[in-house]
């Protein structure tokens, strides 16, 4: 008799069992399924979008960044306080660098910046564009100083001789204006000592490097044509047989194009030094002259991304280049939360071969 009661419950139990797994066993691999597929979705969604997968050009350029950081392969590379990507709707790679950080050897200034890695001749030429926008520049500085509250957004620089920089596009915005200025600045290729070298200033749209406060905290007049923070404008940089052809586009703004030989020196004498030179850097000794053939025959190269022009450095030091901001002795965090520190977001960039300008 117990051992028939111990049949019967084995057997109901085992009917009982398959029933159950009979039932419930498609809506569990439901579940599973349900499940998997969900997990790859946020998966996807989650999946870190690189500044290369937005900007396939990086391929062609190395980076330093403003703690001293280097890349050659920026395959899958990023830097959450330095280089990455942001989205308001649209797809931007962002640089970010403080006032105070690791400098290259021959600067005074962080930058977290890209380098073309390919070289080229200013008779063969090269092409770069760029679509930005800035978002921060830094707000302590001194006004007098004529790179205070500025950054390099793109570069032509040169990788032999006196390794200067036939080419730098610059944005600045005086504390409290609305609107900042676009300008670019052809170095000379100084004959004979560098130490006299000087940049002259073209503006796009606002002021040129040479319009500066009469005191550490007086500005001059905020520019009527300017550019705000936060607006969208590119450049063209197309060195075509060794002219170099400068094109600036930005919505509600005139369009402006500008030429300069990079092979022939409109500088090669003292009587043909800019009134402007005469003026900004008369305070630091610079009045040089230029090599007639200015960078003919000098291999060079792009750059781009957010190069700071302010740094801590005293005024007295340089009128025109050390600005004295704020560095908090070099601390990141409490230079991002205080403003000392430049942004620009790039959503468009190329590179190529120079072109017969259009």
């Amino acid at each position: 008799m117990k051992k028939s009661v111990y049949q019967l419950f084995a057997l109901t139990m085992g009917c009982l069992s398959f029933l159950l797994f009979s039932c419930s066993s498609p809506t569990a691999k439901s579940s599973v399924d349900a499940t998997a597929k969900g997990e790859n979705k946020t998966q996807k969604e989650n999946k870190t979008a690189y500044p290369i997968d937005l900007l396939p050009v990086l391929k062609d350029y190395k980076i330093l960044l403003g703690n001293g950081t280097s890349a050659n392969d920026l395959t899958d590379f990023e830097h959450k306080e330095y280089f990455y990507t942001e989205n308001d709707g649209t797809d931007w790679v962002v640089y970010k660098t403080p006032n105070s950080g690791t400098t290259s050897p021959n600067s005074s200034n962080t930058r977290s910046e890209l380098g073309q890695i390919k070289e080229w001749l200013p008779k063969t030429g090269g092409r770069m564009t760029g679509g930005l926008k800035v978002m921060h520049v830094s707000t302590s500085g001194d006004a007098r100083v004529a790179a205070s509250y500025s950054v390099v957004i793109g570069q032509i620089h040169s990788n032999e001789g006196h390794k200067n920089e036939p080419l730098k596009i610059f944005y600045k915005k005086f504390p409290g204006h609305t609107k900042g200025s676009v300008y670019w600045n052809y170095e000379i290729n100084t004959k004979g000592d560098n130490s006299k070298r000087w940049d002259y200033s073209t503006a796009v749209w606002g002021h040129d490097m040479s319009v500066i406060g009469s005191a550490p905290d007086v500005y001059p007049e905020e520019p009527k044509d300017g550019i705000k923070l936060g607006e969208e404008f590119s450049y063209e940089v197309n060195v075509h047989n060794g002219i170099m052809y400068l094109t600036f586009k930005s919505k509600g703004h005139p369009a402006k194009k500008f030429t300069k030989s990079l092979v022939s020196s409109e500088y090669v004498k003292d009587a043909d030094i800019p009134k402007q030179i005469r003026e900004l850097y008369a305070v630091i000794d610079r009045d040089g002259t230029e090599k007639a053939n200015a960078y003919e025959g000098e291999l060079q190269f792009f750059k781009q991304g957010a190069y700071n022009q302010t740094n801590g450095k005293a005024p007295e030091t340089n009128m025109v280049w050390s600005s004295g901001s704020n560095t908090f002795d070099g601390d990141l965090a409490k230079q991002y939360s205080n403003g000392s520190y430049t942004e620009v977001w790039f959503k468009e960039s190329s590179l190529g071969p120079g072109i017969p300008p259009r």
